[in-house]
């Protein structure tokens, strides 16, 4: 197997790179997997909403779209410069969301957890500007197979991270502050791997492509405008449920973190072993199967209750949203070769910005929406009133902090109570607010279990809608890959094209 590689006299250790480029998407995949488990805590210690809860978890995903949609371009001009910045913000985002704590009690909370999960989600972009250029370029002759592996680590990761944060959360050990703090553990592993290693020149400078070409290749190619909108929908349909998937079937009563891990395992190695299926359905072939697979899969798991049948479904899922990522990525640059680090930037870019800005946040006010028709009005008014009674005399016996956090909650049960009592209804929002509030306080009364009681089938049941609102996209997608799959079959069947490198920049393996 081929260890190096020499460019010119320089020498690179093609395998170490891959490694540790791969290794490099595990702080990506954790901060998918850990936030997405930690949102339940997070709305329940800074009383947010899912909406709230769903703008913090959608910004490491559009903060990553940040970095690959401004600085896609800009891999060009240096690799492992880009990898140093990724490694620096990974470092900082974690350690500013993990700093929130300080803040607790404060609507400063909020803004200290955005800005830290935007940070975050910079670092991640910032490997995937990087990495997916430096897979091209060091595995011209098998684009999209590599890319399959070097995604699979996406998924991967979060399996290894999403044991880990179940664990803690099963034991009590720490609280959502340490299973962030995991994430610290690959970021100095990736960073001792590559930092210091040489890299290769991009493929596009390699072989000549100017700056400018690379622009006109991308912004005039038709072809290049039909995937970026289809990577908007693909991206929707995998990252939009797995970031809600964990908080929504937890409030169920099923481990929905293990599904997750169960979800991302199968990704993993269904993207490791890709190559056998890129050669027999072709890029085009296997976007076609995975379109209507991942809406079938989808919408059943908007459905189905039972923790066997949830397993069932979440496979069908599993199997739809594996290839999507790499698979689109490595359309791109084999039939549009000339659009390089730009058109991957770009790609990648546009994939994370819509699913963390726009489908993330809207599938929690879905949620949030449908929570209300969940909550029975005269039990509900019930434990309110109980908490409005029951937690003022308990208040001088609490920590200064404790006591405005349980005024807190007496003023938010009070305000609900208030509302009903003027209009009727209970107000949606701040009803489930109120009741969060509740189960949160960590006081001796009734109303703490029974709020909890009332809220985790409401939260479940407005999670479920919310993925089935999402599930018709594949749809769309379905007919975009079927016309694309057909035109192949017209042309004779799919081929991927290679811009010309020449001779003193191409590639000599040495073992």
């Amino acid at each position: 197997m081929a260890a190096s590689t020499e460019t010119g006299s320089v020498q690179i250790n093609r395998n170490r790179l891959f490694f540790g480029t791969c290794f490099a998407l595990v702080p990506t995949a954790a901060a998918m997997a850990i936030v997405g488990n930690i949102l339940g805590p997070l709305k329940a210690d800074f009383i947010l909403t899912n909406y709230e809860v769903g703008i913090i978890g959608g910004t490491t995903l559009w903060g990553m779209a940040i970095s690959q949609i401004l600085l896609g371009s800009f891999a060009d001009f240096g690799m492992r410069r880009i990898m140093r910045m990724a490694f620096l913000c990974h470092l900082l985002g974690t350690g500013t969301m993990i700093s929130a704590t300080l803040f607790a009690g404060s609507s400063s909370a909020f803004w200290v957890l955005f800005l830290g999960a935007l940070v975050l989600g910079l670092g991640n972009g910032l490997v995937e500007v990087a990495g997916n250029p430096l897979v091209t370029s060091l595995f011209p002759e098998n684009k999209t197979t590599k890319l399959n592996q070097f995604h699979a680590w996406f998924p991967g990761g979060m399996v290894i991270t999403g044991l880990a944060s179940y664990a803690l959360s099963l034991t009590g050990i720490g609280g959502w502050e340490l299973q962030l703090a995991i994430i610290f553990i690959p970021i100095l592993i990736y960073g001792a791997l590559v930092l210091f290693e040489t890299f290769p020149e991009t493929e596009g400078v390699q072989a000549g492509v100017s700056f400018k070409d690379m622009f006109r290749a991308t912004f005039t190619s038709p072809l290049f405008l039909v995937m970026f909108f289809s990577m908007m929908i693909t991206a929707s349909l995998e990252l939009g449920p797995m970031r809600w998937i964990p908080s929504v079937l937890q409030s169920g009563g099923v481990p929905g973190i293990l599904v997750l891990v169960w979800v991302s395992g199968l990704m993993a190695l269904l993207r490791f072993f890709a190559g056998p299926l890129v050669e027999k359905f072709s890029p085009t072939g296997l976007l076609l199967a995975s379109a209507v697979i991942s809406g079938i899969g989808l919408y059943l798991l908007s459905i189905v209750e039972t923790l066997g049948l949830i397993y069932v479904v979440a496979t069908v899922f599993a199997i739809g949203v594996a290839f999507f990522w790499p698979t689109m990525l490595g359309f791109v640059n084999e039939r549009i070769p000339r659009t390089g680090a730009l058109g991957l930037g770009l790609m990648g870019g546009i994939g994370m910005a819509i699913t963390g800005a726009v489908t993330i946040p809207i599938m929690g006010d879905i949620a949030d929406q449908y929570v209300p028709d969940m909550l029975p009005v005269q039990e509900t008014v019930a434990v309110l009133s109980s908490a409005v009674e029951d937690m003022p005399p308990l208040l001088a016996d609490l920590p200064a902090a404790r006591q405005a956090d349980v005024e807190q909650t007496i003023q938010l049960s009070q305000t609900a109570l208030d509302a009903y009592e003027a209009n009727g209804e209970l107000p949606g929002n701040a009803t489930a607010n109120a009741l969060r509030a509740i189960t949160s306080s960590g006081v001796d009364v009734p109303a703490v279990e029974q709020a909890q009681a009332l809220l985790s089938p409401a939260e479940n049941y407005g999670g479920r809608m919310s993925f089935r609102y999402v599930a018709p996209l594949a749809v769309i997608i379905t007919v975009i890959f079927s016309v694309l799959y057909w035109r192949d079959k017209q042309a004779g069947g799919y081929r991927a094209e290679r811009i010309g490198v020449s001779q003193d920049a191409a590639h000599s393996v040495t073992t």
